[in-house]
């Protein structure tokens, strides 16, 4: 049996390997092939496409990198036609899958789309597309499913991957003596983004909020670098701001830390988890939140706020986006226990909520592995 597997960023990339680990339990011998990340690779997936080559934020950004990124996409297409797998499974990265969902279902491969694109946030009309095109989404959000069903995509919730998964490695007396933190100062996580491009854009921002908050009160500053993105990457960029670097512990950075810093995305349901309180942030280029402003129709920005169904955490978005707000709102809430309390409490409920993800790639792995057989008898259906 062979499936095509791709992912185009790191959080795709680490629920789609735990998918390969499952798929392999439940199938036997699989061969995967595909858009693979660092994890992916370390799982066994042949490369057809490295996923760091994708990794671009922004309706405006992504333009100097489209001849690179096409390419890519005919490497891939390519690969496809040839190897003819026996299923598609693809990852988050709606500008690229649903584009590559739409060339594979033309040629006949069953399309399993995991990680639903946000098309209940915005640019609704790719509703449209994935009706065509997908032969089930798989939704990690509990609102999602009933979203999709009514708009006619054959969708099923499996819960959220990482609920049940994000823990410390290390308890705090011990991250803290490994990393030779001071133990009587507050621990401020910054967590800039895991790609490069929107980890550069939001540095300048924390490295002047992180002088702002240390001028009221001595505080430690742990950047949580990415694999993906690598400590290299931040040290060559902060040097002198005393910030200091780890990579790869972003759980124990979290976990351990009065307070975090957080751009929008993934980081911040793994935040909510560990239910560290937080102020979360995110800044594209001008142009991008111009275009992209007038397709956007929800409450919030931050996935934990619209968990919520109310804003539990600040968040700064485009223009709020200062080291100015970064730093008041910080120092607010080391200010305001109270509140810190009340964030702590919204977030275990939050927990609970996406509480049963545990199963959720398992859940994923008997889906397709159904998916399988209906195709293997000719058989399909959309439950």
């Amino acid at each position: 049996m062979k499936l095509l597997i791709s992912a185009g960023e790191e959080s795709g990339d680490q629920y789609a390997a735990g998918l390969v680990e499952a798929l392999r339990l439940r199938l036997g011998p699989v061969e995967f092939f595909g858009c693979a990340g660092p994890r992916l690779r370390a799982a066994g997936v042949r490369p057809i496409v490295e996923a760091e080559r994708l990794a671009v934020v922004g309706l405006v950004e992504v333009l100097s990198h489209l001849p690179r990124i096409y390419q890519e996409f005919r490497k891939l297409t390519k690969a496809a036609e040839r190897e003819r797998p026996d299923l598609a499974i693809l990852t988050d990265s709606p500008d690229f899958h649903l584009r590559l969902a739409k060339r594979l279902a033309r040629s006949g491969i069953p399309v399993v789309y995991l990680i639903a694109p946000q098309a209940w946030a915005w640019r609704r009309w790719r509703v449209r597309l994935m009706r065509r095109v997908v032969t089930r989404l798989l939704c990690i959000f509990p609102f999602e499913e009933p979203f999709f069903r009514q708009h006619g995509v054959a969708a099923t919730y499996i819960g959220h991957p990482l609920a049940g998964r994000v823990r410390p490695s290390l308890g705090r007396a011990e991250f803290f003596r490994k990393h030779r933190l001071a133990a009587d100062r507050p621990l401020i996580a910054a967590l800039p983004g895991s790609r490069r491009g929107e980890a550069a854009r939001h540095l300048p921002l924390l490295v002047e909020a992180a002088r702002e908050l240390n001028a009221w009160r001595a505080m430690t500053f742990v950047l949580a670098a990415s694999r993906s993105a690598g400590a290299a990457f931040f040290v060559n960029r902060i040097t002198g701001s005393g910030i200091q670097v780890i990579e790869g512990e972003t759980y124990d950075v979290l976990a351990h830390a009065d307070l975090a810093l957080v751009a929008s995305g993934t980081a911040t349901i793994e935040a909510a988890l560990l239910g560290t309180p937080m102020v979360t942030f995110y800044r594209v280029h001008p142009a991008s939140w111009f275009l992209g402003k007038w397709f956007v129709d929800v409450p919030f920005f931050s996935m934990v706020n619209l968990l919520a169904e109310r804003r539990i955490v600040p968040e700064l978005i485009q223009a709020d986006c200062t080291s100015a707000r970064l730093a008041a709102e910080a120092r607010a809430l080391l200010e305001g226990p109270d509140c810190t309390a009340r964030i702590r409490a919204d977030l275990g409920m939050l927990k609970s909520r996406l509480a049963g993800g545990e199963r959720a790639l398992d859940r994923a792995a008997e889906v397709i592995a159904e998916l399988l057989s209906m195709e293997r008898t000719g058989v399909r259906n959309g439950s």
